[in-house]
């Protein structure tokens, strides 16, 4: 059977670099750094003092206020992203009225059109969820009883909530599942719905991740397992591939994109940004938080990718890497390109926007998957910014500081997360 084509006809953000794909994009072509000082708790007492927060970030804007304090951060990130995303896609019928007369809230809109409803999906990942109210009721049930803790508690908590929340909000009844894979899960979650779509199940998805995190357990628990940096200079903190990386900086946020079926955004004169092509998802089978040192497993993944998009490795323009600036992970991530693509290696730009946002745990590849389609359709390929020192290990083009202009063909963008999961996805200029 003939396999359906997919295109990428919304896109949706909120990241350490901006509260909107223009916004955000714009920061990134400029080498901005989203990573600062945590405002979120008091670090006087914690290592890590730097992350990468949301600034200025007005909830309201986009969502309800008052529903907005039933979400934990990570759900209401996902649905301001999922609301840009399916708005710049042009889905949903452009106003309702409520029973009362007023206009329905965005978040409010749901799809008028059940055939459509019924093939729209949602798969949106989180790495770890609610894990900031899970702090806060534990603390209040500590001191009150257990039985005081709030009725929202496990609803703003369990990990599932962002997808369940986007899918209520818009009346979209496809399927409705969240991946958790670690740092690899909003890229799985891309990869998935893909797949799906190509395959008949669904006609669109909205698809992503999404990570509110930057809390003390949190920063505590990564910090303690000593994964994350502990510099308190933002330009010297997520450093991917230099010699002086010492960790990663946690990021939050949100990227979302909207997948459809070509024919089904054609015949509806959608805006096509690209295409995915190709989705590679594996395990290193190695350890429980380190990656396979030589790369064997992600360099696997990628040739997964390559062979689901019918792509030849010399298509290859760009490669936005899963780059955290720990040693283990750039080193291996490196290894694994040179035995994928040979000598023709170096001449693939691989850069890290982790340098700019931080790494957004299960948020991050959806956040990158945004940033690779941008890069697609403006012919941009983003910097590894902070980068001073090299490091022989680490001797790809990283793109190093100040990006580039540059015609691009296919784009490959890396996730690999705690446990071995590795995903790769494969973007394609589109053309009819």
């Amino acid at each position: 059977m003939e396999k359906r084509r997919v295109v990428v006809t919304g896109l949706g953000t909120v990241n350490p670099t901006g509260n909107s794909v223009e916004e955000s994009w714009s920061a990134i072509k400029k080498g901005v750094c989203g990573i600062g000082p945590i405002t979120k708790f008091d670090t006087t007492d914690f290592k890590v003092k730097l992350a990468g927060e949301i600034k200025n970030f007005e909830v309201d804007k986009r969502l309800n206020k008052r529903e907005a304090r039933r979400m934990a951060p990570f759900t209401q990130y996902a649905l301001y992203a999922a609301e840009e995303a399916i708005w710049d896609s042009g889905l949903l019928p452009s106003s309702q009225t409520k029973e009362d007369g007023k206009e329905a809230m965005p978040y409010e809109i749901r799809i008028d059109d059940e055939n459509l409803a019924d093939k729209f999906g949602v798969i949106v990942s989180s790495g770890i969820g609610g894990i900031g109210i899970i702090e806060q009721e534990h603390d209040r049930g500590k001191e009150k009883g257990f039985e005081r803790v709030s009725p929202f508690f496990i609803p703003m908590s369990i990990t599932n909530m962002a997808a369940g929340r986007i899918a209520i909000s818009h009346g979209l009844k496809g399927i409705c599942t969240c991946p958790v894979t670690a740092c690899a899960g909003g890229s799985n979650a891309i990869g998935d719905a893909f797949h799906r779509i190509r395959d008949g199940y669904e006609d669109v998805c909205l698809c992503g991740g999404s990570e509110g995190s930057i809390t003390p357990l949190s920063i505590g628990g990564f910090s303690s397992m000593t994964a994350l940096s502990f510099s308190e200079d933002p330009k010297r903190a997520s450093i991917p591939f230099d010699l002086e990386r010492s960790g990663f900086v946690m990021g939050e946020g949100s990227g979302m994109l909207v997948l459809e079926e070509l024919e089904h955004a054609k015949k509806r004169g959608a805006k096509i940004y690209a295409e995915i092509v190709g989705y590679g998802a594996n395990c290193d089978a190695y350890h429980i938080t380190a990656p396979d040192p030589e790369g064997n497993g992600a360099k696997k993944c990628i040739e997964l990718a390559l062979k689901d998009a019918g792509a030849s490795k010399e298509e290859v323009s760009y490669i936005n890497a899963h780059g955290t600036s720990t040693h283990l992970n750039d080193a291996g991530e490196t290894k694994a390109i040179k035995k994928v693509f040979g000598d023709y290696a170096y001449k693939i730009p691989v850069s890290s926007t982790k340098s700019m946002t931080g790494h957004l745990l299960g948020g991050a590849g959806g956040v990158e998957a945004v940033f690779c389609v941008k890069a697609l359709e403006e012919g941009f390929i983003p910097a590894t910014i902070g980068y001073e020192k090299k490091d022989p290990e680490c001797d790809l083009d990283i793109v190093p500081n100040e990006g580039r202009n540059k015609d691009l063909e296919v784009v490959l963008s890396n996730s690999l997360g705690f446990g071995g999961h590795n995903a790769c996805l494969a973007f394609r200029k589109y053309k009819d």
